[in-house]
């Protein structure tokens, strides 16, 4: 997301003055019509928010000074009512934005006029239905749609040890599509059974360094990797070498409406029913203990925004969405 230099000051107001987050990330629901074995959210049958009380959530959170509110989580576009939301996101001053596996991305696009960026999760192309459990045309044809459509896009892409060999193969289709694309190394959660990272984490190292050097290359070439120099340096070494602010700068909300800490960690913070502003002030210290025993992490968001609110010069120069 390119910010204009007056919503740029209007995050640094917010973050550095304030002390208070700028995105809001809300895990829109608690559905997902896939079942990918690397992840948990699907599993997750949680309740989920009513129209009217996510609304709510976004005149809260527009009246706390957040300027951008990010959907994803379990799959958002199987909510019915996200053409609402999104407008009403829109009416309020709210950026929007929305991660989507792709599946319905074709036939719902007539309900994302609201939608400023679109993020589509691409792991691979001849592994994707491995992966995924759905045919890579499927999503396709709904990424060429979007983008006919006028949509700005982004295909988020998790390395793992079944796609090193497609990487190159992506980021030229990116640059064919007209599309940004991005990159992070696959995470391996904890609740997930040590046969299934057997399986798809990276267990080659030489061969996963080799094709982060492959990124890196094409990146100076000028093809469309947002991700910094700064970063696939640092996922290279799958070490994360950074102070993490994801706490601070984001908002996170699960779809029953409890508000955490980050996605990794997952720290219970409070709940929105309680007042957006009440559980930030009333947990700044289980954050601020959440941050200090945080392992590490290495999803991309969470590594260029707190490196960007450092303001490391690389990555202000080279990290292009944000």
């Amino acid at each position: 997301m390119t910010f204009s230099p007056v919503l740029a000051s209007k995050a640094l107001w917010q973050l550095r003055v304030r002390r208070r987050p700028f995105v809001l990330s809300h895990g829109i629901n608690a559905r997902c019509n896939l079942k990918c074995k690397f992840c948990e959210y699907w599993k997750e049958h949680g309740s989920e928010m009513g129209t009217e009380e996510v609304l709510d959530l976004l005149d809260e959170a527009r009246a706390f000074g957040i300027r951008v509110y990010n959907a994803w989580t379990a799959e958002p576009l199987l909510r019915k009512d996200l053409p609402e939301i999104l407008e009403h996101a829109h009416a309020i001053g709210i950026a929007t934005s929305l991660i989507t596996n792709g599946k319905l991305l074709k036939e719902r696009i007539p309900d994302l006029s609201n939608l400023d960026y679109l993020s589509v999760s691409v792991d691979g192309i001849k592994t994707f239905k491995e992966l995924r459990g759905i045919d890579f045309d499927c999503v396709l044809s709904g990424i060429i749609a979007a983008k006919e459509a006028g949509h700005k896009i982004l295909l988020n892409c998790v390395i793992s040890g079944k796609n090193l060999d497609e990487i190159r193969n992506l980021i030229y289709l990116a640059r064919d599509l007209g599309v940004w694309v991005s990159f992070e190394p696959i995470h391996e959660f904890g609740g997930i059974g040590k046969e299934v990272w057997d399986e798809i984490g990276i267990r080659d190292v030489g061969k996963y360094e080799r094709t982060i050097d492959q990124i890196i290359g094409l990146k100076r070439s000028k093809f469309p990797i947002i991700n910094s120099l700064t970063y696939l340096e640092m996922i290279k070494k799958r070490k994360p070498n950074f102070r993490c602010h994801a706490g601070d700068l984001i908002l996170h909300v699960t779809a029953d409406g409890r508000i955490e800490n980050c996605r990794v960690c997952r720290t219970h913070l409070g709940d929105v029913r309680d007042g957006i502003a009440n559980v930030w002030e009333s947990s700044r210290d289980v954050r601020k203990k959440a941050r200090e025993n945080c392992g590490g992490c290495l999803f991309f968001g969470y590594v260029e925004n707190s490196l960007l609110y450092e303001f490391n010069r690389e990555v202000m120069a080279h990290y292009e969405w944000m």
